[in-house]
């Protein structure tokens, strides 16, 4: 029979209201699937008894867990690779020159998902800069879904997960043999704050940040999320910091305070210096 319009029409909405992810038509067959799978989980409801439920209540477990289902978690270690190996040759050296007096870095990973991209930012930096162990490392990562963000800190993956992107002497290193897992090492997992944030709603006070990734999130939303969030980040990040996004993500047409720099495909941008010498209008 398939998804009613009419449930598939709630869905999308409470998915753009609370999580900014649009759902265009013709995605009736992925809602239908994430939520089949949701459904086991909950006693087997059909996805029409669940939708009924959500109409009747404002009762936030079952509406969380469907946007928390529909949010899209695919992630692996360095992930597209070129933005970690970025980081590593340029914008890791530079900065540590440049907070060489203050031995402080601010770095906010957003969409963290299950933990591998944060992760995988803290094992470049310690491994490539040893010394940084050393220094005030003010790391948050930060997801939507309580239920990633308690994964992230448990810090555990499958033989499958630390296959997918993670070199062989890095896992030997930074991750110990728990059964048939492997977990974070503590000192890793020390360095990171997991905190839930949405970023549609209020963010949080955080100090000037050095470092923010926000990577293949943008791509979900539409141009006035997209330009409010680069807006936020903006605000946020030291004249001098970096951010980094999706190799499908771009700040152009959205937010001109930005301009790409080092490798293209790395999708890293600064914020462009103030004009010298330029007049208000």
């Amino acid at each position: 029979m398939g998804l009613a319009t009419t449930d598939f029409d709630f869905v999308r909405e409470l998915v753009f209201r609370e999580a900014g992810i649009v759902l265009e038509p013709g995605k009736e067959y992925l809602v239908e699937a994430r939520l089949t799978g949701l459904s086991r989980g909950n006693g087997n409801l059909s996805i029409e008894e669940m939708v009924r439920r959500m109409r009747a209540s404002t009762i936030e477990p079952l509406r969380r867990k469907v946007v928390d289902a529909m949010t899209t978690n695919e992630t692996s270690f360095f992930r597209d690779g070129v933005p970690f190996e970025v980081l590593r040759t340029g914008v890791l050296p530079d900065l540590i020159a440049k907070r060489a007096a203050s031995k402080t870095l601010n770095v906010w990973c957003a969409a963290s998902s299950s933990g591998q991209e944060p992760y995988t930012i803290a094992m470049t930096m310690v491994d490539a800069f040893p010394e940084l162990l050393h220094w005030k490392i003010n790391f948050i990562a930060s997801d939507l879904s309580q239920e990633m963000l308690d994964r992230c800190k448990l810090g555990k993956y499958s033989q499958l997960e630390v296959n997918r992107g993670l070199p062989a002497k890095l896992l030997v290193k930074y991750f110990t043999k728990q059964g048939l897992e492997w977990q974070v090492i503590d000192k890793l997992r020390n360095m990171i704050e997991f905190r839930e944030i949405n970023l549609l709603q209020t963010w949080p006070i955080m100090p000037a940040l050095d470092l923010v990734f926000i990577r293949n999130v943008l791509i979900y939303f539409d141009m006035n999320t997209k330009k409010k969030i680069l807006e936020r980040a903006r605000r946020l990040m030291k004249p001098d910091g970096y951010l980094f996004l999706g190799g499908a993500e771009t700040t152009l047409n959205l937010d001109d305070s930005f301009e790409r720099t080092l490798a293209g495909t790395a999708g890293c941008y600064r914020l462009r210096p103030p004009i010298v010498g330029a007049k208000a209008a």
